[in-house]
């Protein structure tokens, strides 16, 4: 038998290394940062779930099932591992009962998919949820617009929001005469215009619809929407009415709170999956130079009303952002190398002095990397500049006669002796 076996990771997961994990720490704490000051709450559900649950009556429908991963534990009890966020969502709202609605949650955690693997899809990733169940509001996502604007501000990433309406696009499409059932195939093939010419789409739909009502909705999607409010003004379609009605006191409310520059109204966007029955939205880098959403939302108010299925309604509406296609872009826009420590302290003897000193930085809120090995001074300079750390203490019994230490700057190259009282203050 044969022992030997090959370090390496099951395809589809990832080891991130300090450099590429302090940037996607950044990126979750700032995400839980922006969450708590819009009034959402942490909540942490379990990874293992009753595979009953993945596979209940859930809009995810039977194709997400195919990826779930799936084991018997050792009560031979059937268990699988989640695959978003939304079902131990929709479980939290259900066997909580004193849960006062509208209640507003954020979770960041990991999800898995037995999938096909590629760029920008794996088997093992992180999903930062925000939603919240129990609102009615058709303008609550103004709320979300806004909070998506401060946390990439704070990325320094310029972005665009384009928003439409499912109640709009359905009800547009019926309007233009494209039948009942071949809506939702309408839907999909048209939510891919950002991606595709629209030449392409057409071979898409040219088999199940008509070219005339093909060239009528294009026209349509190429009006401003205060042309299509005065086209359906009259409208006898109760679904397009309510979605034209929606999209106008959203759209008022982002002129008048100056975010008009920011949302973009996108009259073909649709987010494919047929769960949303209200707004729908994606985030973009303005730029273009990065293609993926960075994050999407919407409104679903049948999926846990659906789920729990006990007669009372659950409108929610919520959004997730994107930590990987975030963390790529945030990589490619570093100029600097990472700074993983603020302060190297070496010492020529390991004793008292040099884990008081150490701590005496920490209590500053300093990130301070100790020498613990009996390592030339020369090599600790080396390992310095390696780790591309700014200042280095160096304690001398010289030094400490007179209550001082040598500190140096690595990028200036001066080193110069210093009160330990002082020391805090030269190096903020």
């Amino acid at each position: 038998m044969n022992n030997e076996f090959k370090l390496m990771n099951l395809k589809g997961t990832n080891d991130f290394l300090p450099e590429e994990q302090i940037i996607r720490n950044r990126i979750t704490d700032t995400l839980r940062k922006y969450f708590e000051l819009y009034g959402f709450l942490p909540i942490e559900t379990p990874q293992l779930c009753y595979y009953d649950l993945l596979a209940s009556k859930y809009a995810g429908g039977s194709e997400i099932l195919k990826e779930v991963y799936k084991f018997s534990d050792q009560g031979l009890r059937e268990i699988g591992l989640r695959y978003d966020l939304t079902v131990p969502f929709s479980k939290v709202i259900g066997i909580n009962k004193g849960l006062i609605l509208p209640f507003k949650r954020y979770e960041i955690g990991k999800v898995f998919r037995d999938g096909p693997v590629k760029l920008g899809r794996a088997r093992e990733f992180y999903q930062c949820d925000v939603d919240a169940c129990g609102v009615e509001s058709p303008s609550a996502e103004v709320e979300y617009f806004t909070m998506t604007k401060r946390v990439f501000n704070e990325f320094n990433i310029d972005i665009e929001i384009r928003f439409n309406n499912r109640k709009f696009l359905s009800g547009l499409l019926e309007y233009c005469g494209v039948s009942k059932e071949n809506i939702p195939l309408f839907i999909t093939s048209v939510d891919k215009l950002d991606k595709m010419t629209r030449e392409d789409v057409e071979k898409e739909l040219i088999n199940h619809t008509d070219k005339k009502i093909i060239d009528k909705v294009f026209n349509y999607f190429n009006n401003n929407f205060n042309d299509l409010k005065n086209e359906f003004n009259n409208t006898n379609i109760k679904i397009l009415k309510e979605g034209i009605d929606e999209l106008d006191k959203l759209i008022n409310l982002l002129n008048e709170l100056g975010l008009n520059d920011t949302c973009v109204f996108t009259p073909f966007l649709a987010r494919g999956l047929e769960i949303y029955t209200g707004s729908v939205w994606e985030i973009f880098d303005k730029t273009m130079k990065f293609k993926s959403a960075l994050g999407a939302g919407g409104r679903y108010d049948k999926i846990i009303t659906n789920f729990l299925h006990n007669g009372n309604e659950y409108p929610a509406i919520g959004m997730s952002f994107g930590l990987e296609p975030i963390y790529e872009l945030l990589r490619q826009k570093e100029e600097e190398k990472i700074i993983k420590y603020d302060v190297y302290v070496y010492a020529f003897n390991i004793d008292k002095n040099l884990f008081e000193i150490s701590e005496l930085l920490r209590n500053n809120n300093l990130r301070v990397l100790t020498e613990l090995n009996n390592i030339k001074l020369k090599k600790a300079m080396n390992m310095a500049n390696r780790e591309n750390i700014k200042y280095v203490v160096i304690i001398g019994e010289d030094e400490l006669k007179n209550n001082s230490v040598s500190l140096k700057n690595m990028i200036s190259g001066e080193q110069e002796i210093v009160k330990i009282e002082e020391l805090v203050n030269k190096i903020n």
